[in-house]
């Protein structure tokens, strides 16, 4: 698949790019066969993954692409049965390197198909066209049902029905579109301007404002290459394969000693260590060992900070241990400023090929440790100075790294923290697909309080283990923990009031049960202004994600100023796909410095209903020399939605840093016809970007696409003095009559730019259109000959030829229909009335003159004989 799809890349191309180097990561149980240690790879960084099927697509190739035009998508994923069954898929979707490359543009440029599954068709100056690129891909609509085609039916749109398909031609004149339908020979190549068909309703043109590969390409993340490599005079070699595998987790704590962690900064480094030792480590790891290293944790403090000599201590554990650094991981904890030049020992820790993940603990920080993590892929946290520890906790629960079997993976329930004097009581749900292991985790500053913890059928839990070193208490559920609200109940009995803190963990509850997941990420991890940062929220069961969910991010600087943030599912601002279980968020309210991130979810639903955004074009056969040739079935999948009853979940993302921001684009805009009057609704976006709301709108039409494509302010103006922007994420409409006559067949395109209150413009909305269509007794001629359209039916070996509507959908003609109805009836009547009319008087005159003329010759003649 990879070895030909770059073949196919290579020519698609102009010659210039191909897979050089491919990396295999195995599961870290697999034990036939020789792998190479893995170093920074990890199943969850992985961009290709073969992984169990995503039961709304079941073996159907998709990318997860969840970000906007021209942004990385996260992974494609492919099943084993799809790449192992060499003969089943070949028809369905085409040949499998062809489709990696439809993929890989997904995944690497992000690019959007060129196909619409939803709206596989569309009217265009009164013609239907399939949803296509190019427009010169030819072929014929047919209707299909239980394998059997027939003449295709329109509905009171003037739209085929959903059980009518495009076969398209397996002989074509034309070399594109990759983005539409790569499994056709003659297709070797993306779209470019001169067949670029801008008029489809497909993502590619609505997300990336009908902007070809061409434009996308040139400012992505390979555009320098694509601008400066030149074509290849010979065919690339095929390309190399490693096979990886991760070895055994090898984790080495580098914890900052030095006087400035004096008081609660040792105590908190040591709690939040010891919870790490004790329950995030999930190797062969006796209880033994667990209790001596937390002995051995640090009380006392002494010196300066210096960081290259810890690290070098560190990676040099690492040799011990191992006999290597390769692969192994460094957590570096430290609350103050470098007292060398770190350049000196940077290149070492690159050299190492070891993992280093550093925190930043208080506002002293230095942030050049941010370089560590982000040169050997490690992770970067900034954890404010508070009297809680479960913030520095927190940090320690997302270190692991996922090595993709989320059935051993600890999840974080709960995070919290209270300073209290008496009691502290809450509930935790815990749901059906978690249970095991569960553990709930209390800190606290001072005395140890009183625990009691019940379950949802009233069964209370006292056995617990102190630690008077760490300032702990853990208590672990027997067994699966019962579904359901778990009650806690603290009491801390001093008279003065402590920071107490609450964790809460647990696993999968079987083996065969995947647990709800939360994955958390910023798009940018350092932002100067220039781009808004972007904040993400997947929340997923199995890959299928659930919809619902209440989404709050928590982001607070190295200075302790929090900022909450709602984040949503809505497919406006800053969210591309409305109901993809991505919620999104812009973050423009932050002032310069070091910023965490903490989201916590919560669920009130039960179900989790199946989700398919866009996938593998299926294709239902194609047209040979006029014959139809039907490919097997479209492959079946799971739609029945999962209980998964109410739960929480908290996660805690990686930090960043900001070094001010226009409206979002509005990308949901909808046109509407009624009768002659347009009906215009989109969502509102925010001043800054989905914060608070714009000033006004500035919105336009033109009956040429292009126009406002290219020169929006060049359209026409529509008047919106009586709208008023509301605040992001309500509902806009405006309605308008355009300023020309409407007649059967027209389409006019409209479009929307926001500006706030500094007059920062947002871009141009995507384009939405309407087309004034009025049902006649048999389809307009096509404009297309290649389709070869007769006027009224169709057969299997005719084009795209549609019936005359029928009574039922001519019962539902608007009032606009009847109108025009009745006055071509009048004027018909009328002119038939004055034809008849003149013909009369024709008649007449012509009788009288013929009189005239016989009448003449006889008188003359009578005189002559007289």
């Amino acid at each position: 698949m990879i070895i030909s799809g770059s073949e196919f890349l290579f020519e698609a191309l102009d010659h210039k790019l191909y897979f050089k180097e491919v990396k295999i990561l195995v599961p870290p149980n697999w034990t036939t066969g020789k792998y190479e240690r893995a170093t920074t790879e990890s199943f969850d960084k992985g961009r290709i993954r073969i992984d169990n099927a995503n039961s709304a697509f079941g073996d159907e190739p998709y990318t997860h692409q969840v970000t906007g035009c021209g942004t990385e998508a996260q992974y494609i994923h492919f099943t084993p049965k799809y790449l192992l069954d060499k003969d089943l898929y070949k028809n369905v979707y085409g040949p499998k390197g062809r489709v990696f490359v439809h993929e890989w543009a997904h995944l690497r440029w992000g690019v959007f198909d060129e196909y619409n599954k939803k709206e596989a068709f569309y009217l265009s100056a009164g013609q239907i066209k399939p949803t296509r690129c190019s427009d010169k891909i030819l072929g014929k609509t047919l209707e299909v049902i239980n394998q059997s085609t027939g003449s295709c039916r329109t509905d009171r749109t003037g739209l085929p029905t959903s059980s009518c398909r495009f076969f398209p031609n397996v002989k074509q004149n034309t070399n594109v579109s990759i983005m539409y339908m790569p499994s056709i020979d003659s297709v070797k190549a993306f779209c470019n301007e001169e067949e670029h068909n801008a008029e489809a309703p497909n993502e590619q043109n609505s997300k990336c404002k009908k902007a070809t590969r061409t434009v996308i390409f040139q400012e992505s993340i390979d555009k320098d290459a694509l601008r400066n490599l030149k074509p290849l005079p010979s065919p690339p070699p095929a390309p190399t394969f490693r096979v990886l595998q991760r070895g055994p987790q090898v984790v080495c704590l580098v914890l900052d000693v030095s006087k400035s962690m004096m008081g609660q900064g040792i105590r908190k480094q040591r709690q939040s260590s010891s919870f790490f030792l004790n329950q995030w480590i999930q190797e062969q790891f006796v209880s033994f060992f667990r209790d001596r290293l937390i002995h051995m944790m640090p009380k006392n403090v002494n010196g300066i900070t210096n960081i290259c000599e810890g690290l070098r201590e560190g990676l040099m554990i690492l040799q011990e241990n191992n006999n290597k650094t390769i692969g192994g991981e460094i957590i570096f904890l430290t609350d103050g400023k470098a007292t060398e030049n770190i350049q000196e020992c940077l290149q070492e820790a690159v050299q190492s090929g070891a993992i280093i993940h550093t925190i930043l603990f208080g506002p002293e920080a230095d942030s050049v440790l941010k370089i560590f993590a982000d040169k050997t892929g490690g992770k970067f946290y900034v954890v404010p100075d508070s009297k809680y520890s479960h913030k520095l906790v927190n940090v320690f629960s997302s270190m692991t790294l996922f090595d993709g079997n989320p059935m051993t993976q600890p999840i974080q329930l709960e995070s919290t923290g209270k300073e209290v004097a008496g009691w502290f009581n809450g509930t935790v749900p815990i749901d059906q697909t978690v249970g095991n292991q569960t553990t709930f985790i209390v800190t606290y500053e001072t005395s140890a309080p009183t625990v009691y913890l019940q379950s949802p059928s009233g069964l209370v839990y006292d056995q617990r283990i102190t630690s008077n070193i760490a300032n702990t208490i853990t208590l672990t559920v027997p067994g699966t923990a019962e579904p359901g609200d778990w009650k806690y109940m603290f009491l801390s009995e001093g008279t003065a009031a402590q920071a107490i803190s609450l964790i809460v963990i647990s696993q999968a509850a079987h083996e065969d049960v995947y647990p709800v997941t939360v994955t958390v990420r910023m798009i940018q991890q350092t932002n100067d202004g220039t781009k808004p940062l972007l904040m993400l929220a997947e929340v997923a069961h199995n890959y299928n994600p659930v919809l619902g969910a209440s989404v709050s991010a928590t982001l607070e600087s190295d200075k302790g100023q929090p900022v909450s943030l709602q984040l949503l599912d809505n497919g406006a601002g800053a969210d591309s796909f409305k109901g993809d279980g991505t919620y999104s968020r812009y973050c423009t309210e932050l002032l310069r410095g070091k910023y965490s991130l903490k989201v916590r979810v919560e669920y009130q639903q039960t179900e989790v209903p199946p989700y398919k955004h866009s996938g593998a074009l299926y294709i239902p056969g194609y047209i040979d020399d006029g014959e139809v040739k039907l490919n097997p079935p479209e492959p079946p999948v799971n739609l029945q939605p999962i209980n998964v009853g109410s739960f929480t979940r908290t996660v805690t993302g990686q930090s960043f840093v900001v070094a001010n921001f226009p409206p979002n684009m509005i990308t949901d805009l909808i046109a509407e016809l009624k009768e002659d009057t347009v009906l215009l609704t989109w969502t509102a976006p925010g001043e800054d970007y989905d914060l608070g709301k714009a000033k006004f709108y500035e919105i336009r039409w033109s009956e040429d696409f292009k126009m406002l494509q290219y020169s929006f302010s060049s359209a026409n103006l529509v008047n919106t003095s009586g709208l008023v922007p509301q605040e992001f994420g309500s509902a806009e409409q405006h309605t308008f009559q355009p300023s020309i006559t409407l007649q059967n067949g027209t389409t006019l395109f409209f479009a929307i730019q926001s500006v706030d209150k500094q007059a920062a413009m947002s871009e141009v909305s995507n384009i939405a259109r309407v087309t004034k269509y009025v049902p006649t007794h048999r389809p307009p001629p096509s404009s297309n000959p290649d389709l070869n359209l007769p006027p009224q039916t169709c057969s299997s070996n005719s084009g795209l030829n549609l019936p005359p509507p029928t009574p039922e959908l001519n019962s539902g003609l608007n009032l606009t229909a009847i109108i025009f109805s009745l006055c071509v009836l009048t004027i018909m009547v009328c002119l038939i009335a004055v034809v008849i009319t003149w013909a009369l008087k024709r008649r007449r005159r012509y009788v009288i003159n013929r009189t005239r003329k016989s009448e003449i010759p006889l008188i003359e003649q009578r005189v002559i004989q007289a």
